[in-house]
Formats: structure tokens, sequence, C-alpha cells
């Protein structure tokens, strides 16, 4: 077990989380669906984003949300996608980063939530 502390920590924190919801049951023909063949630009897209977000290095530039406001996606999406994260942190990291990780990554799954039944419910979309 080690902290999270590098670009190369990152890296092998997304690819083997994405590795799981590429199998997983109920997250791989969505996330499959979306992404198609376009995986390394969306690893690569995820690496600059935790890496922005947890080692303060700023090299994502974006809009996290807007992809995901209208995907078929509810509240058990999110309940696996955060179980997913959690345990690949607990297999591969400990300390203060690996705890921040899974409290951003626990409130971005509470937000994109929120902000998806939002717009369900008033049949709107989000600025882009």
């Amino acid at each position: 077990m080690k902290e999270i502390i590098s670009i190369a920590d990152i890296r092998l924190l997304v690819d083997t989380f994405y590795s799981k919801v590429r199998e997983d049951e109920l997250l791989a023909d969505i996330f499959n669906g979306v992404i198609k063949d376009k995986w390394p630009q969306h690893l690569e897209k995820m690496y600059r984003f935790w890496q922005t977000i947890l080692l303060g290095e700023h090299t994502y530039y974006g809009s996290p949300f807007s992809p995901h406001a209208h995907m078929p996606i509810d509240a058990r999406h999110f309940e696996q996608w955060i179980n997913l994260f959690y345990a690949t942190i607990d297999e591969l990291f400990e300390g203060e980063k690996a705890d921040e990780a899974k409290w951003r990554a626990k409130k971005m799954a509470e937000m994109f939530l929120s902000k998806i039944e939002y717009y369900k419910e008033r049949d709107s979309k989000p600025l882009l």
C-alpha cells in the first residue's frame, strides 16, 4: 500500500478503476456504449482530471458534468461507481490523498446525480 503522490499513481488508480468499470455488470454497457473506441482519450482525460484534483497540478480543463447530463443513469449506477472507486482506492492506496480521492468522488457523484435528476424532472438541458 502506498500514498497517491505522483501522476504514475493517478494512472494506476484510473486504469485499475476503469478496468473494473468496463467489466461491471451494471456499468459496462453504459460506459462502453458512450465511450466506444475512445477509451485511450477518456483515460487520458481522467488522468488529467484526477491529477488536477489530487496533486494540485492544473492539467484538466473542461466541464466534467456535461458529458453525463443525459446519460441513462440513476442512483444505483452512482452507488456502484462509488463502490468500485472505493474498492480500487482501498486495494492500492492509503493515506490523506486516498481519503481525499474517496471524499471527492462521493461528493462528485452526489452532485452529478442531483443535477441529472434536476434536468430529467424539468426535461431541460444544462448550459454547456
